[in-house]
């Protein structure tokens, strides 16, 4: 593993920091049922009969990633190949109904991903 150093024969990892704002809202990508994955700062979540309601600030959607075997690898690591990914533009506040799956990201990881470039047409 990189991010690992021994010492004494006993093996350190860095401690994993979760990403949030200043005002504590935590960054997170989920994914729904019908709408996609989005990742943004975690506004509000409810359950209704609908299914889980999720509200996003700063949210983009993932179109299409690169370099990340799957959700559970971008949430640690963002994605290793940011020019070939296709992420919306960002949206100011995004209410996505549905939500299967709510995954806290780390800081690397909001880094990594802010600052993948906007697909547009």
């Amino acid at each position: 593993m990189k991010d690992e150093i021994t010492i004494d024969g006993v093996v350190y990892v860095p401690k994993t920091q979760l990403a949030s704002d200043e005002s504590g809202m935590r960054a997170v990508l989920i994914r729904s049922y019908a709408a996609g994955v989005h990742f943004g700062l975690l506004k509000s979540e409810k359950f209704t009969e609908s299914g889980k309601v999720v509200v996003l600030a700063s949210t983009r959607r993932v179109w299409y990633w690169d370099g990340a075997a799957s959700l559970s690898q971008i949430s640690k690591d963002g994605v290793a190949n940011p020019q070939k990914c296709k992420f919306s533009v960002i949206l100011e506040e995004n209410e996505i109904v549905n939500v299967i799956e709510t995954i806290p990201l780390t800081e690397k990881a909001f880094y990594n991903l802010k600052n993948v470039p906007v697909w547009k047409i």
